[in-house]
C-alpha cells in the first residue's frame, strides 16, 4: 500500500510540476487515481510540506511549494 502511495504521491507532483496550480478535484482527474489512495497522497505531500493547499469556496487548489515564485522568476 506505502508504494502505492508513493506512486500516486509522485504522480501529483509531476502533474503540478507540469500544469502548475489545480483543483483537486482537476487534479485527481488528470492522474486518474482512487478516492483513497489520492487522497492519503496528498496527506503525504501536505505534510511533508511540499504542497500550498487554499481553500476558495467549495472547492480546494493546489500548487507546489515555490511554485509562484519559480514563474514569476521565470518571466
Amino acid at each position: 500500500m506505502n508504494e502505492e502511495i508513493g506512486k500516486v504521491a509522485g504522480a501529483i507532483w509531476h502533474a503540478l510540476e507540469a500544469n502548475g496550480e489545480m483543483t483537486l478535484t482537476k487534479l485527481k482527474k488528470e492522474i486518474s487515481a482512487e478516492a483513497p489512495v489520492f487522497d492519503w497522497a496528498i496527506g503525504w505531500l501536505a505534510r511533508e510540506d511540499k504542497l500550498n493547499l487554499a481553500r476558495e469556496k467549495r472547492t480546494v487548489r493546489a500548487c507546489l511549494k515555490g511554485w509562484h515564485g519559480q514563474s514569476a522568476n521565470a518571466a
